[in-house]
């Protein structure tokens, strides 16, 4: 299996594993997109908590030039250090959810 097709692999199997995870308000879904073509990956939780719309975006990567972008996390999970035990290399990761200045003082990609 080519990198490519690893990353995406290690990407679908962690993403489908937390959207698995059943919510605290039962009212809220999560669902997993998948987009292979595009190489983007989201959980988002919709539903209704009493009157208010609930919809969001909680996990967002992308594959881009052969390294994996972790543009959006708003979990507690540390989905670097997933990627990092998976076998995905620190040099292949992006927090693209730091600005390209502060990203050089991590122990990841610049981009």
């Amino acid at each position: 299996m080519d990198k490519l097709e690893q990353y995406r692999s290690y990407i679908k199997q962690m993403l489908k594993k937390y959207a698995s995870h059943p919510s605290l308000n039962p009212t809220i879904e999560r669902e997993f997109i998948c987009d292979t073509e595009s190489d983007r990956y989201q959980i988002v939780n919709m539903g209704w908590d009493k009157h208010r719309r609930i919809y969001g975006c909680s996990m967002h990567l992308d594959i881009k030039n052969g390294k994996i972008w972790i543009q959006h996390n708003m979990t507690d999970v540390d989905i670097a250090e997933e990627l990092v035990n998976m076998g995905v290399p620190k040099q292949d990761i992006v927090l693209g959810f730091h600005s390209p200045f502060m990203r050089q003082f991590t122990d990841y990609a610049v981009s």
